[in-house]
């Protein structure tokens, strides 16, 4: 696991879990992009998302029942395969 990702498990390992998580992202305003974030959690999930200024890119967030801290973070793993998306 890489060290960031080691220190992200440190400070969610503190909190109790199952917790609501909540993730954020910026994503290019690409249709096929933002699906692919989104498809990622479940229906129940509550997703906002908002324009930038220019409308270049979209900030997504996605608040979401995790079961532990390895499940949050093999979202960011995930999320970081996408070419273009940026993790916050």
């Amino acid at each position: 696991m890489e060290e960031k990702y080691l220190k992200l498990k440190e400070q969610l390992d503190l909190l109790e879990w199952p917790n609501v998580y909540m993730f954020k992202f910026i994503v290019p305003s690409d249709n096929q992009l933002i699906a692919r974030v989104t498809n990622m959690f479940s229906q129940v999930s509550e997703i906002s998302m908002r324009p930038s200024a220019k409308g270049n890119y979209t900030s997504i967030t996605i608040k979401e029942v995790m079961t532990d801290s390895d499940s949050v973070i093999k979202i960011y793993q995930d999320t970081e395969k996408i070419k273009g998306v940026i993790v916050i």
